[in-house]
């Protein structure tokens, strides 16, 4: 039976929230509620109640006799960390590729060399789903360590039907043997492989009419995502891949704007996309898109840092009155970190973003960036009980400042602790 857990004497008990709140915008970022010297008390798999230590109730030591108790003085409690953009289920590294980055070369160039992506899919297609199954799981046990309770993971490295349908049963197979919250996302539309050269059209249709039919029967994705962008799909073939996707109950998200203004938000705002990602180019007309939907901007601070790409404008974003979200984009390429302390400190020195902006972006609204709001992303009674424990830290800000330390001493996911 699955003990009650209480914990008490805990310094800071961070992104405390009494009624669920889907996403933050503009200034209400930089709000974070945190109650000092607090008990939080977990029945089962959820959190069941918290508040100041004057405020025990004695009685619960007398509800339960399955109750475990920790000390958290000098410590602070944070609900886990959301992830709500990955491809962490791949086949190998490309460290190779690090090195022509740093001789010069460029994204689109690697990619044009036969690296990047389509390096990515060669590996992963000559890989049993076992062995793939195996390589994830790793990564998967290293992000539960790093504080993350919610993880959205994309195919997009098999770019066959064999491959895609492969990357997403090991998806499956995770969600099924992880105690993560887990979110797959059908991600064909990737790049072009090397045989369809020159006849992208004809993989459009490939991908709409073969690969996606099979992903939907099995029921192997919860979203669609295309990378629509320079040099990789265009707007009237990611409209025809999300129209495609809709048929089956998909819901998109959209790699935008990473290298050029492509018009990815745009599209992104139109078809109702849960998120859009990336965002290295932003103006007023992508600013006003954003406004005018529910779509949640999503900067991935790691991808940008590895590529030396332009900055997301996050300061103007917020003050105009948008909502951000943090991800980590882990993949082999262009982020081999799914580290999210480390994406919020790259978030506040490369963005100029405060700790308690940070903090909501990495919780509530990638919470909300990967449709699982209702479950995570706050300390609220309810909610799963996914959280962390950390070392003896001076303060909230100290967190994302440390940026090399290991300050994570207790993971507890469902109510358990690993």
């Amino acid at each position: 039976m699955t003990q009650n857990l209480l914990i008490t004497n805990i310094e800071n008990l961070v992104q405390v929230r009494s009624t669920g709140i889907d996403k933050l915008a503009g200034s209400q970022l930089s709000t974070l509620p945190i109650v000092k010297n607090a008990f939080l008390y977990i029945e089962d798999d959820k959190i069941s109640s918290y508040g100041t230590m004057d405020s025990l109730n004695p009685e619960i030591y007398n509800q339960s006799d399955y109750l475990s108790e920790i000390d958290a003085q000098g410590k602070s409690v944070f609900p886990s960390f959301c992830d709500s953009h990955t491809h962490l289920v791949y086949a190998g590294s490309r460290e190779i590729e690090y090195v022509d980055k740093i001789k010069g070369l460029s994204y689109e160039e690697i990619a044009q060399r036969g690296g990047g992506i389509l390096n990515s899919s060669k590996l992963l297609n000559s890989v049993s789903e076992d062995e793939l199954y195996e390589q994830s799981l790793e990564r998967i046990h290293e992000i539960i360590t790093q504080g993350t309770g919610a993880v959205e993971i994309k195919s997009g490295y098999g770019l066959t039907l064999e491959g895609e349908m492969k990357m997403l049963r090991v998806v499956q197979r995770l969600k099924e043997t992880t105690p993560l919250i887990i979110k797959s996302t059908f991600l064909a539309a990737h790049a072009l492989p090397s045989e369809y050269k020159g006849r992208q059209t004809e993989y459009v249709d490939y991908v709409v009419r073969e690969i996606l039919p099979a992903v939907a029967a099995e029921k192997l994705a919860d979203f669609i995502d295309v990378f629509c962008d320079k040099g990789f799909f265009t707007l009237a073939e990611t409209a025809k891949i999300l129209e495609a996707g809709h048929k089956f109950g998909l819901i998109p998200k959209i790699h935008a704007n990473e290298l050029a203004l492509s018009g990815g938000v745009q599209i992104a705002t139109k078809y109702n996309a849960l998120s859009a990602d990336h965002l290295e180019y932003i103006e007023q007309a992508e600013i006003d898109a954003f406004l005018s939907s529910q779509t949640m901007p999503t900067v991935l601070p790691g991808a940008a840092f590895f590529l030396n790409l332009p900055f997301s404008p996050v300061r103007r974003m917020i003050d105009a009155g948008l909502p951000i979200a943090i991800a980590s984009d882990f993949n082999p390429g262009s982020s081999p970190s799914g580290n999210m302390k480390l994406m919020m400190s790259l978030a506040m020195v490369n963005y100029r973003m405060t700790a308690q902006e940070v903090l909501n972006a990495a919780t509530i609204n990638s919470a909300y960036a990967m449709g699982v709001s209702d479950r995570a992303g706050s300390i609220t009674p309810g909610k799963i009980a996914n959280i962390f424990i950390t070392k003896n830290i001076p303060s909230l800000e100290f967190f994302p400042y440390a940026f090399g330390s290991d300050l994570i001493e207790t993971v507890i996911l469902n109510g358990e602790i690993l």
